[in-house]
């Protein structure tokens, strides 16, 4: 009699924990597909000069230009791959994402040439739009409770990524040749492929019926990339940058326009008019524009050698790529903590809080590095104080957006923030690259030119503004929900 009862209790714990192992494999496959991502975005910038040297490019442009062609993939990743999971479901684009992050890392390796590293940054570039893969894949997959831990493991996963890349590129300068990297990122790329077959469930097509609008999408794949393109290139083209500026930004307007009139939009009409989804967008490309600056303007102040500039004209703290990674640190940390605390605000209707308290965290973090920029203490602080702000901001943005549709389309609204993310991350760094350009020095017995000491402080100036602008953004928003409102009623 007693061997009855207890063999239900039994079953049941056993499909509790098969379950929660399916659940956290999800959640670690989500978490790496993020990490990834982010990891390869900020692992390049330390490898520039690396590569340069390395391949005896005659200019630092050319160096520049594989990270402006990885920019240009990424643009194209955010825009297709979250799309693609709509359709076709989560596990398809996510090995086509790891797939194409595999074969971008194994071509320059096996090429070992500047010609092939051009060619797999495109491809890289690519398969990091799969950043935004985890919303779409753990909201339809993880059930109640699926939209907040995808926030939260995005949004955690980033700040990690990012840290990481920074201090990974930090090691590969030390210890490793770029071939060697890139044959260790193609076995770790396979490896992430092979896992996302196996983990991520095949029954995830949740929107097959709808057509994608490719017409549509090849459209805004276009524009995107070209005013990325003008703004990565710009300080290097000059005026001349104004001519790809211009195409991209009428082709959006014709973009836009021709949208309200298809019959098979990218995005719904639906997902842009609802309340604070604009607002939204706005914010995330602003705090991807203050977080591009805060790293732009670390990394060339904390690694500048004082030793190298002329008397009365030196700066820097003379930190080396490695160094300066673990100085970025408290930024992931702070990461992990807003990850996990500022999506509920969001859905208990506080959005707009969630939002002007992140601007105002990263203005403040800003603000204290464009007072206090010459101490390591400052940028310890700074990059606590920062991360935190971003993370909220990230999280709320991405939460408001993905509650306005329902989980069939979180492809869909996982690609117009994560276009909104890689606009922001691009006029950010195109911004501060431009300040720093504006009255520079010569390095001692070189033609080298850096930037003044005093154009750092006027940068975080310029970033806290932009910060401030986000609260601008809500406010104007909110405003203009009440009026809807009010006339409504």
């Amino acid at each position: 009699m007693n061997d009855i009862p207890t063999a239900v209790p039994v079953t049941i714990a056993a499909d509790g924990v098969q379950e929660g192992a399916r659940r956290l494999a999800l959640i670690a496959v989500g978490a790496l597909l993020a990490l990834l991502s982010n990891a390869i975005v900020f692992v390049l910038p330390p490898l520039l000069p690396v590569i340069q040297a390395q391949y005896q490019l005659t200019t630092v442009s050319a160096a520049t230009w594989i990270f402006t062609v990885l920019t240009l993939g990424s643009g194209a990743g955010f825009v297709l791959l979250p799309r693609v999971s709509d359709v076709i479901g989560d596990r398809s684009a996510a090995v086509i994402a790891t797939g194409a992050l595999t074969v971008g890392a194994v071509i320059p390796a096996i090429g070992n040439s500047y010609a092939t590293l051009i060619i797999g940054a495109a491809i890289l570039g690519f398969g990091c739009g799969s950043q935004m893969l985890p919303l779409g894949l753990l909201r339809r997959t993880l059930g109640e409770g699926g939209l907040s831990t995808a926030v939260a493991v995005l949004v955690v996963s980033t700040g990690v990524g990012i840290v990481a890349g920074m201090i990974g590129g930090g090691i590969i300068v030390q210890d490793l040749s770029i071939q060697d990297f890139f044959y260790i990122l193609t076995a770790i790329f396979a490896v992430t492929t092979l896992a996302c077959w196996v983990t991520i469930p095949r029954s995830t097509v949740s929107n097959a019926r709808t057509p994608m609008g490719t017409l549509g999408t090849v459209w805004m794949v276009a524009w995107v990339a070209t005013i990325l393109l003008a703004l990565t290139q710009g300080v290097i083209w000059g005026s001349a940058a104004l001519i790809p500026a211009a195409i991209g930004i009428i082709a959006a307007i014709g973009w836009v326009v021709a949208q309200r009139r298809s019959a098979t939009p990218v995005f719904d009409a639906e997902l842009v008019r609802a309340p604070f989804v604009a607002a939204a967008c706005i914010a995330i490309a602003l705090f991807a524009v203050v977080n591009a600056a805060f790293l732009v303007l670390l990394s060339n102040y904390v690694q500048m050698d004082p030793s190298y500039l002329p008397a009365g004209e030196s700066y820097g703290l003379g930190r080396t790529a490695l160094q300066t990674g673990f100085l970025m640190v408290p930024f992931a940390v702070t990461f992990l903590v807003a990850g996990s605390i500022a999506e509920k605000p969001v859905v208990a209707g506080r959005g707009g809080t969630v939002l002007i308290a992140g601007a105002l965290l990263a203005g403040a973090g800003l603000a204290l590095l464009a007072v206090v920029h010459d101490q390591q203490w400052s940028y310890l602080v700074g990059a606590a104080v920062i991360g935190l702000g971003c993370a909220v901001g990230y999280t709320g943005c991405l939460a408001i957006v993905q509650l306005a549709v329902p989980e069939e389309k979180a492809g869909m609204a996982a690609a117009i923030g994560g276009v909104a993310m890689a606009v922001g991350f691009a006029v950010g760094s195109a911004l501060v690259t431009l300040i720093l350009s504006t009255s520079t020095v010569l390095l001692t017995g070189t033609d080298i030119a850096v930037a003044k000491e005093y154009l750092y402080g006027v940068a975080y100036w310029v970033a806290v503004g932009l910060a401030l602008l986000i609260v601008v953004t809500v406010v104007v928003s909110q405003a203009r929900n009440r009026r809807r409102t009010t006339a409504a009623v």
